[in-house]
């Protein structure tokens, strides 16, 4: 497979692998390797330039990913890696690394370091690109190594999506995508702060397609992804892409008021007429209930009046301390 650079020579595309890693000294040793036999054997196969990298991303590890990674860097040419300046975030740091590599690469496929995504679905990512596909996403075909709460709060939370509006997510779809530099360089224009990068993406447009492959355990190591950042990554998909739950408390608002209002007529005819009782169980209800809905609504809002807070702020979402390499290396043909 070959590209037209901007010299309009031909040459194969320079891939760089994004690898986001937090804490993943179990891990990292193992797939490391399963990584550069997946680089290499693409190179050799001719898909992808000899000048194709693996790019770790280390997301303020604790442990010793970070020395890992530098070792990785020295012993080939083909790994390098940048740090992180704190723990920003599984997004935040999957961005600085496909940024990183925009200005390097024609192509990018980001996919967790854990092993649990089939690596061999990459050769068919790259084949969809050879056929002008600019996005390429990994799909999960099955999840048969998931629990029934994992799976059923994963299927619900896209049918909430679905539901809600506003959100364009593909199904069963993590962070396992390719990325063209094209795209790249049109989503480097969004500057979110609170990122849902899978509801991003498909917002940049360009022509995209999927890949299906079977998705299996952690190699090493343990999940860093617990059920509460789960949540909370969900929920930021619904608050940073779409105002759609304030459309809900605005019509669920109405509905109230009307009811209320309904209320009120019944309460002064019942008095005109002499037939009001006190009635304490369903005051103690009705205050309840609104109570309630009025707590839900009032986080609601909230929650986006915070968000809107940060994005004014406009901090950085990440800041690079170190790098195993010069801020020129594989710089693209010219």
């Amino acid at each position: 497979m070959v590209i037209n650079n901007s010299n309009g020579a031909c040459s194969k595309p320079k891939l760089y692998i994004v690898i986001p890693c937090y804490n993943e000294e179990q891990v990292l040793p193992i797939t490391s390797d399963l990584f550069l036999k997946k680089l290499n054997e693409l190179i050799s196969q001719g898909k992808i330039s000899d000048e194709s990298r693996i790019l770790f991303v280390n997301d303020g590890s604790s442990d010793g990913t970070w020395k890992l990674i530098k070792g990785y860097s020295e012993a080939n040419v083909h790994f390098i890696g940048i740090s992180l300046s704190r723990n920003r975030g599984h997004q935040n740091a999957l961005l600085a690394g496909l940024l990183e590599a925009m200005e390097f690469c024609d192509i990018t496929i980001s996919i967790d370091c854990d092993g649990q995504d089939d690596i061999n679905a990459m050769d068919e990512m790259i084949e969809k690109y050879s056929q002008g596909y600019e996005v390429v996403y990994g799909v999960r075909s099955k999840r048969a190594d998931d629990s029934f709460l994992k799976k059923f709060s994963a299927e619900s939370y896209y049918k909430m999506l679905d539901t809600v509006g506003g959100v364009e997510v593909i199904y069963n779809h993590a962070d396992y995508r390719l990325i063209s530099k094209k795209v790249l360089r049109e989503f480097a224009n969004f500057h979110e702060v609170n990122l849902f990068l899978r509801g991003l993406i498909p917002l940049v447009g360009f022509p995209s397609t999927v890949v299906y492959y079977e998705r299996h355990g952690r190699m090493a190591g343990k999940s860093h992804y617990p059920l509460s950042k789960m949540l909370a990554l969900a929920f930021d998909g619904i608050t940073s892409l779409t105002i759609k739950p304030i459309r809900i408390i605005i019509g669920f608002g109405s509905l109230v008021t009307f009811i209320s209002f309904l209320g009120i007529v019944w309460a002064v005819i019942g008095f005109f007429n002499g037939s009001t009782v006190a009635g304490w169980a369903s005051l103690i209800c009705l205050i309840c209930f609104f109570g309630g809905a009025n707590m839900l609504a009032l986080g609601i809002i909230g929650e986006y009046v915070g968000k809107s807070y940060i994005e004014v702020k406009a901090r950085p979402r990440y800041i690079i301390s170190e790098r195993t390499y010069t801020e020129t290396v594989s710089e693209p043909d010219s």
